[in-house]
């Protein structure tokens, strides 16, 4: 946490970067294992860095897991899990998977048109709803930033809720996103890379410095 402000980086690869990541003060790791996105990652390769990842909560993303994939995900020791899903996902998905990992740990990433809203049955079932920017392609990484006034509703209209705000974040716009969305959950992932999956550790350090410039932790 920085200053009040948690943040994760997502679409680890490396254990290198998982370091670096520790040191620049992330709260969260994650990892994503949708094996459409170029930062995809195996159980197996995950299972090889764990025993050396740095002290901090392990989240693992994935796109619209089956029942046995949650599982095998439980198993492998993860903190958080952040599963991205479509409005045709049947609500009985939902709620089975906020019953295997418990809506405590339980990330939603509803895949939302524009003029959509998050639905109430998927603020029931999970403390932390993240949202993401809107592409319609695919379920986040597009590099591309959200609607900062609709992530601002949100958390508003529903306190009770942990919101997380990802899509396009960089070292040169955190300070204005967390201005317009009034965020203290951040995530993220292509702005501070060189590559898919690789991270450029100037830009994720230039990040977390951003962050405690907003917060106020620089004065």
């Amino acid at each position: 946490m920085i200053d009040g402000i948690r943040f994760k980086v997502c679409g680890l690869t490396s254990l290198v970067d998982a370091e670096f990541a520790d040191q620049c003060g992330a709260d969260y790791l994650g990892f994503i294992f949708h094996p459409k996105s170029s930062r995809h990652i195996s159980l197996a390769q995950f299972r090889a860095m764990a025993p050396r990842l740095p002290a901090r909560k392990r989240v693992a993303v994935t796109v619209s897991p089956s029942r046995r994939e949650v599982r095998e995900l439980l198993a492998a020791g993860f903190d958080y899990f952040q599963f991205h899903f479509s409005h045709e996902t049947a609500a009985a998905d939902l709620v089975a998977w906020s019953e295997i990992v418990g809506e405590k740990r339980l990330w939603l990433a509803p895949k939302l048109w524009p003029e959509s809203d998050v639905a109430p049955e998927v603020l029931a079932l999970a403390r932390f709803i993240l949202l993401d920017t809107f592409h319609a392609g695919g379920f986040g990484g597009s590099g591309k930033t959200g609607d900062w006034a609709k992530f601002a509703r949100h958390q508003l209209a529903h306190p009770k809720n942990s919101w997380i705000l990802a899509g396009g974040l960089n070292p040169a716009n955190i300070g204005e996103a967390v201005r317009q969305s009034g965020a203290r959950f951040v995530d993220v992932n292509s702005g501070v890379e060189s590559a898919p999956g690789v991270k450029d550790h100037a830009k994720l350090k230039a990040f977390a410095t951003a962050l405690r410039l907003v917060s106020g932790g620089a004065s």
